[in-house]
């Protein structure tokens, strides 16, 4: 019977596993550490917020937060770029031949939409307006990585439709740009400073349409 017991002892003491625990990777810190980021500035503010305390909700030392991040305004940037990334690359504008015109930009059109519309899109946006005083590199670094590469995926995708000769332009960035404040500056404008609920992905849609017909045919009255 003791050696029975001996026996499942060590057993037992042989099944442990051995060694030091696996660490966490620096790329899965980081997504922690942006998702105490976003909530913290969100909170308190972008310059109320402490390197201390982004680590505290972290659960992180300040030793490795810096490690990662030289500083607070690094962090920030590298928090918009992770996110409008990961937005971004979702944004599939791909010109179809098989589509007709209208179909396409109103699919083109509706990606950006989502994207603009975002509720964590406009929350860093509203982040940054209240910052931008103090901070104007924040806004520089949210217009670089997040509405410039936004104008630039439809302007490649409005590019594309010229070269078919399907429609007429002669700066597709420009366009491109009042696109995308057709369909997403007032709804924004709402949320941001009227605090309005942001409009619904069927409210989205149908803004959308609106948008591409005023672009192709226009709304001047024709004559009798």
């Amino acid at each position: 019977m003791a050696q029975a017991k001996y026996s499942t002892a060590s057993s037992s003491r042989e099944c442990r596993p051995r060694g030091r625990p696996q660490l966490r990777s620096d790329e899965e810190t980081k997504q922690i550490v942006f998702d105490a980021a976003r909530h913290a500035f969100a909170v308190d503010g972008y310059a109320a917020t402490s390197t201390e305390e982004l680590a505290r909700r972290a659960g992180i030392s300040t030793k490795t937060l810096y490690r990662l991040f030289p500083g607070k305004a690094a962090l920030f940037e590298a928090m918009c770029a992770d996110r409008l990334e990961r937005l971004l690359s979702d944004v599939h504008l791909q010109a179809n031949d098989e589509v007709d015109i209208e179909t396409g930009l109103r699919a083109a059109l509706l990606a950006c939409a989502d994207l603009a519309l975002d509720p964590e899109v406009v929350a860093l946006q509203r982040i940054i307006l209240q910052e931008s005083a103090e901070f104007p590199e924040l806004a520089a670094t949210f217009y670089k990585n997040g509405i410039m590469r936004t104008v630039a995926a439809l302007a490649g995708w409005l590019r594309a439709q010229v070269k078919r000769k399907r429609i007429a332009i002669d700066d597709v960035e420009e366009v491109a740009g009042i696109l995308i404040g057709m369909i997403a500056s007032a709804p924004q404008r709402a949320a941001i400073f009227g605090g309005v609920p942001l409009p619904s992905r069927k409210d989205i849609a149908r803004r959308v349409r609106v948008c591409a017909a005023l672009f192709l045919d226009g709304c001047r009255a024709k004559s009798p």
